[in-house]
């Protein structure tokens, strides 16, 4: 049989049975859409989410009080778990490679200006976070420099907390009452929006001295590292961890590097999309399962015409070739469409809804319509060989 001839009978064949042809290669395309279009979304959140965390920047490391590995004793000796005090911020300023220290207490307080007054989140902070967060003062300056000893009570404004208390009006030396506590306003800063769920731009910032004393804490939430650009993490980390032993006398803190925590966000957010990958991966299966139907059913339909082919010489090896080009043809169709349908649903949605963020990733295109070809060739390979072992004198007689 001559290779023209052999597509245009595998041709002919689809085009004879045009709703069946059509309904078979709708299973796999929604199959594949659905594919592509959680990928899409899960790739989105993926990437939505790393965006967000690394707005601070990458050259991070964060220490917290506590130790977070188990080390088999009882819950009762965290009571016994030294705080992390401003005295450590300021020694692990001396680490080699480290560039700022940012001590960071946060809380809730009611700050009020004048007749308005508006409850936010309060951030106590060193004079370096504007360098450490990668967060920019619009006007005036930020929180100066002071002794922790003896901080003076300056405030900063986040944009929107500005715009609430002051609109329109200059709020830079005005005096502003944070948790029953009188503080001056040194600046403002520009717009940063949220992040990973907090919003920078409703916030005060005050040192982080004075937020321990309004909290009643005795402990820093955390404390953040810049080291710098090219310096080994691992290495700031084990100066960090080993100063810390030595005014602590154990290691009763965990030290974490943006790196290690981008690995283990990366890791839960590429389970998330493997999984929505999945889902849609049903949805492919029963495509398959549609295939072998329809091609099983044309098997039987089509004997007289297996025997005809069979008669004038056609190899069982033809035959074969036959009835899996027809099934891989139907599933490759049905996964163009299907690929057109998730990549272009996707695209809409994210232009409908911009808060939702979608990406397609080629890596996902690409395995889905591989998959689908070979889900078409797998699908196939039965009723093929069934058409092919037909005896062409029996097949004849089936007319």
């Amino acid at each position: 049989m001559l290779i023209n001839d052999f597509i245009k009978l595998a041709l002919k064949s689809l085009i004879t049975q045009r709703l069946r042809s059509f309904l078979t290669a709708l299973g796999i395309a929604v199959g594949i859409a659905s594919v592509v279009l959680l990928t899409s979304l899960g790739e989105g959140i993926h990437r939505f989410v790393l965006s967000e965390f690394t707005q601070f920047g990458t050259n991070l490391i964060g220490i917290t009080p506590g130790k977070s590995t188990t080390t088999g004793m009882s819950g009762a000796v965290i009571s016994n778990v030294r705080p992390l005090s401003m005295n450590d911020a300021e020694a692990l300023k001396r680490i080699p490679r480290v560039i700022a220290v940012v001590p960071v207490v946060q809380g809730n307080a009611q700050v009020e200006a004048g007749k308005r007054s508006r409850r936010t989140t309060v951030f106590g902070v060193g004079a370096n976070a504007p360098e450490v967060w990668q967060i920019k003062v619009a006007s005036g300056q930020f929180l100066p420099d002071d002794d922790p000893a003896a901080a003076r009570s300056f405030a900063v404004l986040g944009s929107k907390l500005r715009e609430e208390l002051f609109g329109m009006d200059n709020p830079l030396g005005q005096r502003i009452r944070i948790g029953g506590e009188r503080f001056r306003v040194a600046g403002s800063m520009e717009s940063k929006g949220q992040v990973l769920g907090f919003d920078l731009d409703d916030a005060v910032y005050i040192p982080a001295a004075k937020a321990l004393s309004m909290f009643n804490r005795e402990s820093l939430m955390e404390i953040d590292l810049l080291y710098a650009e090219g310096g080994d993490a691992d290495e700031v980390a084990k100066y960090a961890t080993n100063l810390l032993i030595a005014r602590h006398g154990r290691q009763d803190f965990t030290v974490t590097t943006q790196e290690q925590m981008l690995e283990v966000l990366g890791s839960v957010l590429e389970i998330l999309t493997l999984a929505v990958a999945a889902l849609g991966g049903i949805s492919l299966l029963v495509g398959g399962v549609g295939i072998l139907t329809i091609m099983t059913i044309a098997v039987n339909e089509r004997t007289a015409e297996i025997g005809l082919l069979r008669a004038i010489g056609a190899g069982r090896m033809q035959i074969l070739a036959l009835f899996i080009g027809e099934a891989v043809v139907l599933a490759s169709i049905g996964g163009l469409a299907g690929l057109i349908t998730g990549a272009g649903g996707a695209w809409i949605l994210g232009s409908l809804i911009p808060a939702l963020p979608t990406h397609t990733s080629w890596f996902y295109v690409v395995t889905s319509e591989v998959l689908a070809a070979i889900i078409g060739l797998l699908a196939g390979v039965m009723p093929a060989r069934r058409a092919a072992g037909l005896n062409p004198v029996e097949a004849l007689r089936a007319e």
